[in-house]
């Protein structure tokens, strides 16, 4: 069976994006928002593990691929390691819509993901959705020095050549990036640059006021009815 965008896009109704680039600050600010609001956050990376036990090597192949090191997981060319995580998250990004209409039947859910521009248009509105990003250089130590990515830290250190490692995976995350950095900033989305003058308490009162959450209302029970009764009305 396939799904047709719009009808994604209809059962999304109720889930809120944070997206952008690597090192923006998506889980920082999704993280605040949840204190402030008491919201559900759904981290696709978090669910990664999950979604490649029930995944399948025949429809999903890169959720799949093992490497049995370091050394062969960053000794892969440049462009090689770019398609591998771009399939990755294209494979599990079926999982993660799922999860989400599921979810977001009665209550709002704001999603910590790796949206394009592109799947934006499909998936979701411009008041739904923020694009964080980080100009994509040296993108490794931001990345490596975070508490929640020291299993990732781990694994680049126990690269025999480990400056090789960091810097196959810096260009290609640069690369990977560079585009997608230009498309959100020539997009008609809201996206928020992170750079030394940022704060966190300026980027979540931006994200906070753009899509609104101080004025709406959690409560479940009410929710349920203002969505049953919106979809009657169409």
């Amino acid at each position: 069976m396939i799904l047709q965008d719009n009808v994604i896009k209809e059962y999304l109704i109720n889930v809120y994006f944070i997206t952008g680039t690597p090192c923006g600050g998506k889980t920082t600010i999704s993280r605040e928002l949840e204190k402030r609001h008491h919201l559900l956050v759904y981290d696709i990376d978090e669910q990664f593990s999950y979604h490649q036990k029930i995944s399948n090597s025949a429809f999903q192949p890169s959720m799949n691929k093992v490497f049995i090191d370091a050394d062969a997981f960053f000794g892969r060319t440049v462009e090689e390691y770019k398609e591998w995580l771009i399939d990755n998250t294209r494979e599990q990004l079926d999982f993660v819509l799922l999860d989400l209409i599921c979810l977001s039947q009665n209550k709002i859910v704001l999603c910590d993901c790796h949206l394009t521009v592109e799947e934006a248009e499909k998936y979701t509105e411009a008041s739904r959705i923020v694009f964080l990003i980080k100009e994509p250089s040296n993108l490794v130590e931001d990345y490596c020095n975070r508490p929640d990515h020291q299993g990732f830290r781990d694994f680049i250190n126990s690269a025999s050549d480990i400056e090789k490692a960091k810097a196959t995976c810096n260009v290609t995350l640069k690369t990977l990036n560079e585009k997608k950095c230009n498309d959100i900033k020539s997009s008609n989305y809201l996206w928020i640059e992170r750079t030394e003058k940022s704060t966190i308490e300026d980027t979540v009162r931006k994200v906070d006021q753009h899509f609104g959450f101080v004025k709406k209302d959690f409560n479940m029970d009410t929710l349920e009815k203002k969505v049953f009764i919106n979809k009657l009305e169409k």
